[in-house]
């Protein structure tokens, strides 16, 4: 099965919270109430500086997906 690199969640439990779920790696969910990431992945010491930049890149692709899912459902 072919995955979207990001899929939207919620659920009932966290009324407020609205997840990007990034599923290339590095793998994770973000909470974009509050920005909190919980990943799928492993990192190393040595992994930490790559981990750093693509993460930051990676959070700011979700929110742009949000965005632009949600303009959608607004026209």
């Amino acid at each position: 099965m072919t995955l979207p690199k990001f899929i939207l969640g919620d659920n009932t439990e966290y009324p407020n919270a609205i997840f990007v779920i990034h599923t290339e790696f590095p793998r994770f969910i973000i909470n974009l109430e509050d920005d909190e990431v919980e990943w799928f992945e492993d990192f190393d010491a040595e992994d930490q500086q790559e981990l750093e930049k693509e993460t930051e890149n990676a959070i700011k692709l979700a929110t742009e997906f949000y965005d632009s899912e949600v303009a959608k459902y607004e026209n």
